[in-house]
């Protein structure tokens, strides 16, 4: 039970550190680069950074990879002192999911929305996506999931310590 214990929550860790590493680099990189852009660049980068990021990979093995790991770590954790750990990974994460699927994404759709930046007013289109809005609650989620890494990395840390002396 230990080993499949640690291979589900090693799975949930690397996955949730991916995710993590998702939203860190949007708050460190892309949306700090786009910032300085000009409105046309912006709307046409960011609409193609959405298309791209909605993808297999990302969404399996990331964004609903990691709850979905995170989650069975915790059923296989039940009555363990790591548990506490897992389930705290997982409220974090919840707020994430909540915080992205509920104005997050609306926002990139919307923008998507607005059509090709050849033919649109983007510095309407811009204004109205509300990138200020968007960064805040981007660093929320920057917040939550790095939290629920950091928590997935102690449970990995206690599970050691507790299975393989």
């Amino acid at each position: 039970m230990e080993d499949l214990q640690a291979v589900v929550l090693a799975a949930a860790t690397f996955t949730m550190g991916l995710v993590a590493g998702v939203f860190v680099l949007y708050a460190h990189t892309i949306m700090p680069g786009l910032a300085k852009t000009d409105d046309r660049t912006f709307v046409g980068a960011f609409q193609a950074l959405d298309r791209a990021i909605i993808n297999p990979w990302f969404m399996i093995f990331g964004f609903l990879g990691a709850p979905v790991l995170t989650a069975a770590a915790a059923v296989l954790f039940l009555g363990d002192t790591g548990f506490v750990l897992l389930a705290g990974a997982l409220a974090l994460y919840a707020v994430t999911f909540v915080v992205t699927v509920g104005i997050n994404v609306p926002k990139n759709d919307e923008l998507k929305a607005a059509g090709d930046p050849d033919q649109i007013d983007v510095t309407a289109a811009r204004a109205a996506f509300d990138e200020g809005s968007w960064v805040q609650w981007n660093r929320l989620r920057v917040i939550t999931t790095t939290g629920a890494f950091g928590l997935l990395c102690w449970a990995l840390l206690v599970h050691g310590a507790n299975n393989y002396r």
